[in-house]
């Protein structure tokens, strides 16, 4: 599958299990991956989206082992179960947290003008993402929303493993996944179409949302 026909499989399965539960309902992606599908969602479940731009902390020897994230408004969450012989200097750390403010700053920008996010006071929210590994930019995210006022916090991907989930099910409502796996190697393992999306297509699908939420 694709992102395109993941957001379709997902459609079909929020709508079988009753979803969106609420009108005033709305669906956060994480970019860029989580872009095209909450696209699709908004489409056939009729709500609006926005982004939520979050970045994650990777170590400094292995990038795509996150130690932690950072999302709007500076909300940064490092993980104090770093193993004592894996953790590294808070020098490095602070280089690459750096690094990721300006970025997410960058995205901030060309997503949004610049903008925050609306208020989310006694709604209920749809975090999309194109998959769930090691839920670290997840959990922040899920953190934000909270602080934000949210009533109701689902997270919603195609595949997700299950130590991951079951972690987030303890901080949010539910996770709503079509796979859940102990297997779980990495995001594109799911996918026979995992193409990185690039910011262009990002701020195309933008434009053209059927409904806004910003």
């Amino acid at each position: 599958m694709d992102r395109e026909d993941a957001a379709h499989r997902l459609s079909a399965f929020l709508k079988e299990k009753g979803h969106p539960r609420s009108p005033n309902s709305v669906l956060l992606a994480l970019p860029r991956g989580g872009v095209p599908i909450a696209h699709e969602l908004a489409q056939s479940l009729d709500i609006p989206y926005d982004v939520l731009i979050v970045r994650k902390i990777g170590h400094p020897e292995n990038a795509e082992y996150g130690i932690g994230a950072l999302t709007e408004e500076n909300i940064l969450w490092i993980n104090p179960e770093i193993p004592p012989d894996f953790r590294p200097s808070q020098k490095l750390v602070q280089r690459i947290i750096d690094d990721e403010k300006a970025e997410l700053q960058r995205r901030l920008q060309l997503y949004r003008n610049g903008k925050s996010l609306k208020d989310l006071k006694g709604m209920t929210v749809y975090l999309v993402d194109d998959g769930l590994a090691t839920g670290v930019t997840a959990r922040v995210a899920a953190k934000y929303i909270r602080d934000k006022g949210a009533k109701e916090i689902y997270l919603v991907v195609p595949a997700g493993s299950t130590r991951a989930s079951k972690q987030m099910r303890q901080e949010i409502t539910d996770v709503l996944s079509l796979i859940e796996t102990d297997d779980f190697a990495f995001v594109g393992q799911f996918y026979e179409s995992f193409n990185q999306v690039p910011d262009e297509e990002v701020m195309k699908l933008l434009r053209s949302r059927p409904k806004r939420f910003s």
